[in-house]
């Protein structure tokens, strides 16, 4: 009962991140043509080409908020 709610959250973080491991990426995917993304991710993004956004999301100098914009550009 003490620890429902930290439970709970992390549960809902383990959710969001088979999400995010079963979203793929497009093998030619231009991340430099992504508006919203800083220059470091850009960057990092064409050198590694990941294949899914788990993988974007654990390359060090990616942020939630470029991740964020790259999902909102794979929306479109």
């Amino acid at each position: 009962m003490k620890y429902e709610g930290y439970i709970r959250r992390q549960q809902k973080q383990v959710e969001d991140f088979q999400k995010m491991e079963s979203h793929e990426l497009p093998g030619g995917l231009d991340y430099s043509a992504i508006q919203g993304l800083r220059l470091e991710a850009r960057e990092k993004l064409n050198a590694v080409r990941p294949l899914n956004l788990g993988q974007a999301a654990r390359i060090s100098g990616v942020s939630p908020a470029d991740i964020a914009a790259l999902m909102i550009y794979l929306e479109r």
